[in-house]
C-alpha cells in the first residue's frame, strides 16, 4: 500500500470523521478537505449495478452540467465546405480536415473536444487509434458526429461532458472546481445523477444505484450515503 503525505492523511481522517445529515453536507465536507495549493477539480465515482460485459447492461451517454467544469473547453472540428467557416463563426477553436489529420499524427493535441461532420469520418477514421485512447474520437452517440455544428460546440464549452461504465461496474465524471462551492457542486452532481438514472438499463436487476463516492483532484474519496443520494434526486 502506497505511503500517503501527512497533508493527504489529515484530510482522509477529517473526512471519516464527517457524519453529514444530508447529501449537501457530504459536498461540503469533501470541499473543505481539499489542501493542494491550486483549484482542484472535483470528481464523482458512481457504482452501479450492472455488468457492462454485457451489451444490453452498457450504461453510456453525455449531460450538460448547469455550472459547466470551470475551465476553457478548446474544441476542435473536422469539417470541410460551409461547414468549416459555420464552425469559425460558432466558436471553435481549431477547424480543417486534411491538415489536422496530418497535425495529429505529427503528435499534437491541443484540444480538449473534437467534433466532425459525418463526412469527415473516413477521413477521421484514419487517426481513430491516436484519438480513441484519448477520449477524443468523435462519436455519434455523445452527439459529437453531427452537421449541427454550432449547437455541438456551444454544449462542449458549456460544459458537456460524455460518460462511460468501466468495466468494473463504475463511472467516473469531473463535477467542477473546488472554487465552485457547495451549491454549484451539487447542482452538478445532481443533473449528473439524474441522467445515470434515466439510462438505468431495462435488463438491469436488483440495485441499480450501489453507491457514490466524491473526491478532489489531491484529496481522498468520500463515500456519501445512498439514502441520501435517492433524498436528493427525489
Amino acid at each position: 500500500m502506497p505511503k500517503r503525505g501527512k497533508q493527504y492523511t489529515q484530510s482522509r481522517d477529517k473526512l471519516k470523521a464527517a457524519l453529514p445529515s444530508n447529501f449537501e453536507e457530504a459536498v461540503q465536507h469533501t470541499l473543505a478537505s481539499s489542501f493542494a495549493k491550486f483549484d482542484e477539480t472535483v470528481d464523482v465515482a458512481v457504482k452501479l449495478g450492472v455488468d457492462p460485459r454485457h451489451a444490453d447492461q452498457m450504461v453510456r451517454g453525455t449531460v450538460v452540467l448547469p455550472n459547466g467544469l470551470g475551465k476553457e473547453v478548446k474544441v476542435l472540428v473536422f469539417a470541410k465546405g460551409e461547414k468549416e467557416k459555420e464552425a469559425q463563426e460558432a466558436g471553435a477553436d481549431f477547424v480543417g480536415n486534411d491538415d489536422l489529420v496530418e497535425k495529429i499524427k505529427g503528435g499534437w493535441f491541443g484540444f480538449d473536444k473534437a467534433v466532425a461532420t459525418p463526412d469527415m469520418m473516413g477521413t477521421v477514421g484514419k487517426i481513430g487509434k491516436l484519438l480513441g485512447p484519448r477520449g477524443l474520437m468523435p462519436n455519434a452517440k455523445t452527439g459529437t458526429v453531427t452537421f449541427e455544428l454550432a449547437r455541438a460546440i456551444e454544449e462542449l464549452k458549456a460544459g458537456k461532458i460524455d460518460f462511460r461504465v468501466e468495466k468494473a461496474g463504475i463511472v467516473h465524471a469531473p463535477m467542477g472546481k473546488v472554487s465552485f462551492g457547495t451549491e454549484k457542486i451539487v447542482q452538478n452532481i445532481t443533473a449528473f445523477l439524474e441522467t445515470i438514472m434515466r439510462l438505468k438499463p431495462t435488463s438491469s436487476k436488483g440495485t441499480y444505484l450501489k453507491g457514490v463516492a466524491i473526491s478532489t483532484t489531491m484529496g481522498p474519496g468520500f463515500k456519501v450515503d445512498v439514502a441520501q443520494v435517492k433524498e436528493l434526486l427525489k
